[in-house]
């Protein structure tokens, strides 16, 4: 009889890991870029002004009696 364990669509696949993967990159140039990119920027002056409007709002500046 035939083998029914695996329909036409049921294909075996290969799993690679990505430590398994090897070869050339697609673009060199990219991974390079992508070492260097940038770490977080600092805020604007308006978003700070606006952080501090916030943190103002929230305060509690009468004491409780």
């Amino acid at each position: 009889m035939a083998d029914k364990a695996l329909a036409t669509r049921q294909k075996m696949q290969i799993k690679i890991e990505p430590s398994q993967r090897f070869g050339k990159p697609r673009n060199p140039v990219a991974a390079v870029a992508r070492l260097r990119a940038a770490g977080p920027h600092t805020k604007g002056a308006t978003a700070q002004r606006q952080a501090d409007k916030r943190a103002l709002a929230k305060a509690k500046l009468m004491p409780d009696d």
